[in-house]
């Protein structure tokens, strides 16, 4: 690892990586008996800090160290180098005879007198080490070799052939391929190696913790281990490009210390080679006959012998099969354009342009670095480059494009446009909100009257709900703007649409049927016809309790679609009109395949809006470790990214699962917050989600009360508003709150109305289990009960939703133990208490032993060898494993790493009381059996 001077984060010292390098060394050094080493490697490498490492550890084992580095400034001056090494040792020249302390005064400059002979310098110098070695070990330490003078170097190759049985040790370092003054044939050496995959990912990771994984990425691809450039280069960077804002060079700049190792040699090429490999370098594919075609079009005599010199040099090669040009280290193509004039790049992009025809993206790309003046035909090519970019997922490439395509506008109008099509891909895709609203800004000095079109509209949305804008202004500016829009309500129309989809996001998240009139006045005049999704999601997602079977069987078509489908943006539609229905399992693969494009730096909001639906998926299955890993995932991108809208929604699934459990602590303290930000901007979607996890948690407290008075201010009881669409999410609790606080009529005029007035049974066999089980707390007639209960957990793949089975379970067994039918209730209240016990929901599990006291019978207390449960996910992975899957295959399936299933596994076998998977068989049986 290379040292750095600007203070930054962790231990500056550690050479990250080089462990065995350092090792290797020291054995090198200490087991030849030439005593001598020559390091070497590219520049940068971090040949200075494996120096710096072995002298230091030499230092601390008592040896004496001297130390000489080469200085380009220094090169002429006689015996600079040799200076610095023995005037630590001025004070035992007395210890040399006359001649000998005469030479080595004179050569450094100490005394005058005519100039000594060089070998007997050479002579002197050894004698001097060897006096200095009768105090002690000494260690010789030369970096920059090549930058060592004539005079010194000579010295220093004299020494190191002389002092094999001495207790003097000679170690020095120089750039591989470089010429110096040393004689280093027939020397010991050791190449220094770049940075093995893994240690170059610690240092980045080390020092620039935040980068974002495609800057990440790339930054290790052009360094490729090399150490200097692993630090060099982010520094180089805006923090926008640091955080994937922002689109990266096409070739990555080098700092200042890069560019002078790299430049040189680039700088001493002919003219027609660095020509060449600047064209090269822009090109990047390496094709050679895209090379000499663009060296044609611009009038070079020169064939591509040329690149002779660079090859001689070994800064390039040219590979057989497939014949292409590859550069020794992507750094030298830095230096290639970092030594080329802005008119030479010019040149070199127009020449690329010509001859790439049939590649109209890169033709696009070429033409717009190559055009100064104003240009219509560009622009109007890169602006459909962006659209073709944008729909493979690289919103800041697409960004780029655009804005790029602004610059080349002649009529401001377009260049209003294409900026606000820009800042609307920025806060919509990446949210990069604070240059989406530079852009709007530019946008409209460009164009005053552009700022009521579909795209700056919907960037200004973005921009105000991410701020601290309400959501009624949001509405207002969106509607507004489609209504006045000049797009003729054409349904082909990719801007209206992504302006209804996302007004009726705004309609949903303000829970209020009178946000609705202006979405459904614009849907319908939508020609030839609305997309289904518009009509369904605003059924399914804004007014789930009153979608009929017609909406939801169109629904089941959308998503048998949406498997195949590559559009980040409907993938999270599709799925968020699929929440409330219970049918995020059916999107469950491809809301992975966006997180997994998140991570990797593909769009965030996507990457957000995949999180939520596969929080919710996972909640209702009981993989609520999965919850809180999501949850804290999507907050950090959340904070990260600037969209603070969506961070309610993470509090939410946090608060489910911390209520669940009987952590009433945290989830109301996450529930007060979700409100306190969300009421006074009038989002009373994120409201509702809030008192949900407050009633939640009050159950689990045992406090009734409260909870009827949370869940009836989302849906009074009897009633189930219009366009409130967390109601039929709560119903349950409504009714049990109200039959556990002797508000009867209040609960059977819910249960009347959910029947009545609603489709919630229908929605999904979830809630058709709740709703049975919310009629039978409510029918006074036991058998009857009795029935509504066996009928309710009857429902189709019941255990799909662990949590809900076993209230329900619970909810059963109390009824039956308060009608005296105590023998009956083991059955429902053990069953629900192992599930509890499973899922850590430790409140409601204590209500069932409670209960099972109560009926007489004995509560057991978890399962297993340590008598602690296994959590939904453990026992999901523990009955793979019994199966013969692999911690991969198990991985795979679970959508985890291989690394969390062993840890798993690591607690499953303690708990179980076994040793190994092969036992996981029986012991799950005798679980089951318990």
């Amino acid at each position: 690892m290379h040292r750095v001077e600007a203070p930054r984060p962790g231990p500056s010292a550690s050479l990250v990586g080089r462990e065995h390098d350092l090792d290797r060394v020291r054995a090198l050094l200490e087991g030849h008996r030439s005593g001598t080493l020559l390091l070497s490697g590219e520049p940068g490498v971090g040949k200075s800090a494996l120096l710096d490492a072995l002298a230091a550890a030499a230092a601390r084992d008592g040896t004496r160290v001297l130390r000489a580095a080469g200085a380009e400034f220094e090169a002429d001056v006689g015996y600079s180098a040799l200076n610095q090494v023995l005037l630590p040792l001025h004070g035992i020249l007395g210890r040399l005879d006359a001649a000998a302390r005469e030479a080595v005064t004179i050569a450094l400059g100490f005394g005058a007198g005519p100039a000594p002979e060089r070998l007997v310098v050479c002579n002197a110098a050894l004698a001097l080490l060897r006096a200095a070695a009768e105090d002690g070990p000494v260690l010789l330490v030369v970096d920059d070799l090549p930058w060592v003078d004539r005079a010194s170097a000579a010295v220093f190759g004299f020494l190191a052939r002389r002092l094999a049985g001495e207790r003097v040790r000679f170690v020095a370092a120089s750039r591989t391929g470089v010429d110096s003054f040393f004689d280093s044939s027939g020397l010991p050496s050791y190449e220094v190696p770049a940075l093995d995959g893994a240690s170059a990912a610690r240092l980045v990771d080390l020092y620039f913790p935040d980068l974002a994984q495609p800057v990440r990425r790339r930054l290790l691809h052009t360094a490729r281990g090399n150490p200097l450039a692993l630090l060099e280069l982010p520094d180089a960077l805006r923090a926008d490009q640091r955080r994937a804002r922002e689109v990266l060079p096409a070739v990555l700049p080098l700092g200042e210390r890069l560019q002078s190792v790299f430049a040189d040699r680039v700088r001493g090429l002919p003219a027609s080679t660095r020509a060449l490999l600047l064209l090269a370098t822009l090109d990047d594919t390496g094709d050679l006959g895209v090379l000499a075609a663009a060296a044609r079009a611009r009038g070079d005599d020169a064939d591509l012998v040329a690149l002779d010199a660079a090859e001689e040099d070994g800064l390039v090669r040219v590979e057989e099969s497939p014949r292409r040009l590859v550069f020794r280290h992507p750094l030298i193509k830095s230096a290639v354009v970092a030594e080329a004039t802005s008119s030479a790049r010019r040149a070199a992009h127009r020449a690329l342009a010509d001859v790439l025809a049939d590649k109209p993206e890169r033709r696009a790309w070429h033409l717009g670095e190559a055009t100064l003046q104003p240009d219509e035909d560009v622009a109007a090519l890169l602006e459909g480059t962006a659209r073709l970019i944008q729909d493979r997922g690289d919103a800041v490439a697409a960004i780029a494009a655009l804005t790029r395509a602004a610059d080349l506008s002649p009529r401001d109008t377009d260049r209003a446009r294409r900026l606000a099509e820009a800042a609307y891909v920025g806060a919509e895709a990446i949210g990069a909100l604070t240059s989406a609203s530079a852009l709007l800004e530019d946008a409209r000095r460009a164009d005053p009257g552009h700022g009521a079109s579909l795209r700056s509209a919907n960037a200004a949305v973005q921009l105000v709900l991410n701020s601290d804008g309400d959501l009624a202004t949001a509405h207002r500016l969106l509607v507004g703007a489609v209504e006045d829009g000049e797009h003729g309500f054409d349904a082909e129309d990719p801007a209206l649409i992504d302006a209804l989809h996302f007004l009726l996001l705004l309609c949903n998240y303000g829970a209020d049927e009178a946000l609705w009139a202006p979405y459904y006045a614009a849907v319908a005049r939508l020609r030839p016809a609305p997309p289904p999704l518009l009509l369904v999601a605003a059924r399914t997602w804004g007014d789930p309790a009153h979608a009929d079977a017609a909406t939801l069987r169109e629904l089941d078509g959308i998503i048998a679609g949406t498997t195949q489908d590559t559009d980040p943006a409907r993938i999270v539609r599709v799925g968020t009109a699929a929440v409330y229905p219970d049918k995020l399992a059916a999107v469950r693969e491809v809301s992975w395949r966006l997180v997994r494009q998140g991570r990797d730096g593909g769009a965030v909001r996507r990457h957000i809006g995949a999180l939520m639906h596969l929080n919710l998926e996972d909640y209702h299955r009981g993989r609520w470790s999965s919850v809180l890993e999501l949850s804290e995932e999507g907050l950090v991108q959340c904070r990260q990214s600037g969209y603070s809208v969506c961070l309610w929604f993470f509090q939410f699934t946090k608060g489910l699962v911390t209520a669940s459990r009987g952590d009433t602590e945290t989830a109301h303290a996450l529930a007060e917050a979700m409100i306190n930000w969300a009421a006074p901007r009038g989002i009373r979607e994120a409201v509702h989600t809030a008192l949900h996890v407050h009633a939640l948690a009050d159950i689990a407290d045992g406090d009734f009360d409260a909870a009827y008075r949370r869940v009836t201010a989302i849906s009074p009881a009897g009633s189930f508003p219009p366009y409130v669409a967390h109601a039929c999410w709560v119903f349950f609790e409504l009714v049990e709150a109200a039959v556990r606080t002797d508000r009867r009529a209040e609960a059977v005029a819910h249960v009347r109305a959910l029947r009545e007035e609603t489709n919630v049974a229908g929605l999904s066999p979830r809630l058709a289990l709740l709703a049975d089980a919310a009629e039978a707390l409510v029918t006074e007639d036991d058998a009857e009960a009795a029935l509504l209960f066996d009928r309710a957990l009857a429902a189709p793949d019941a255990e799909r939703w662990p949590f809900t089975l076993a209230r329900v379970r619970l909810a059963q067994g109390e009824r039956l133990r308060r009608a005296r039918a105590l023998s009956e209730s083991k059955a429902p209240l053990t069953a629900a208490l192992r599930t509890f016990e499973r899922l850590e929901s430790a409140a409601w599990a204590e209500r069932a032993r409670k209960e099972l006291r109560a009926a007489g019978r004995v509560a057991p207390h978890g399962e297993g060898g340590t008598g602690t449960a296994l959590t939904a996910q453990e026992r999901e992975i523990a009955e793979l494993a019994a199966t013969g899957l692999t911690n991969k295959q198990i991985a795979e399936r679970l959508f985890i790493s291989h690394r969390t299933v062993g840890a798993h596994l690591y607690q499953i076998y303690p708990k179980l009381g076994i040793a190994s998977r092969v036992a996981l068989r029986d012991a799950l049986r005798r679980q089951e059996q318990g």
